[in-house]
């Protein structure tokens, strides 16, 4: 497989593990699961998840960045990493919380991301 394409699955693999690390507790305590553990074990469980992120964040862009052989420069990284990380936050809200919905000025936020995506990979 590609570095390419590599480094982008692990991104997305990271933002999975991420977007659960930040959000999931949110999702646990407003299901009542959670709702009377103490702080520090939700930070715990966060961090371990949060862990399994930075084992695939890492290898992504240290395989992805151009100065280490890979296709991508620092700024290419970083905007693919904020796009893959707001989708991946959008699906997970959207399968976990009844109360999120996209409205439209969401919508044009991504849109503009998007450009973003296509401006910092123009030559």
């Amino acid at each position: 497989m590609s570095p390419a394409i590599l480094t982008i699955i692990l991104l997305v693999v990271s933002n999975v593990f991420m977007t659960f690390a930040w959000y999931g507790h949110l999702k646990l305590s407003s299901s009542g699961i959670s709702t009377n553990w103490p702080l520090y074990v939700i930070i715990l469980i966060s961090w371990g998840i949060a862990l399994l992120e930075y084992t695939c964040q890492v290898p992504a862009n240290r395989m992805g960045y151009e100065g280490n052989g890979g296709p991508y420069s620092l700024i290419q990284l970083k905007v693919m990493q904020e796009v893959i990380t707001l989708v991946v936050f959008v699906i997970f809200s959207l399968m976990m919380f009844n109360d999120f919905s996209l409205r439209w000025n969401h919508i044009a936020a991504f849109c503009l991301l998007v450009g973003a995506v296509y401006l910092v990979f123009m030559k």
